[in-house]
């Protein structure tokens, strides 16, 4: 029978999902742009810069500077829009689709092992300074 979780079990995953992909060689997103990334990827249908500021309640110069860096990273691409010249589209890459695939296997690790298996999770190395 599963068992039901709680909001601090939720809580736990979560901070053990981003600890996890914190130590871990790759890429590192603030909270905006892994919000911007999660909407586009979790979301089906086409996203502008519009749809999305109003999806998640920020600026569009926000999302613009999140979808800079997640193009930087290629984790998504803009493309203007064909029928309307105005728009831009936000699409996934092959490379975003690998990360959300990341986190999902990092989540579902959490889960199976009772959200206790950071502490084993690879680390960065330290930085020099």
């Amino acid at each position: 029978m599963a068992t039901q979780m709680t909001s601090d079990d939720l809580v736990g995953i979560f901070r053990d999902t981003i600890v996890a992909l914190v130590r871990r060689d790759g890429v590192d997103l603030s909270a905006r742009q892994l919000g911007v990334f999660l909407t586009c990827y979790l979301n089906e249908g086409a996203h502008t810069v519009r749809g999305l500021a109003g999806q998640l309640n920020v600026s569009k110069p926000a999302i613009t500077r999140a979808l800079d860096r997640l193009s930087d990273l290629d984790l998504a691409r803009r493309k203007v829009d064909p029928t309307d010249r105005r728009s831009v589209l936000v699409q996934r890459t092959t490379k975003g689709s690998a990360f959300l695939r990341e986190i999902r296997n990092v989540m579902g690790e959490m889960i199976a092992s009772g959200r206790n298996s950071t502490e084993n999770a690879p680390r960065r190395p330290a930085a020099a300074g």
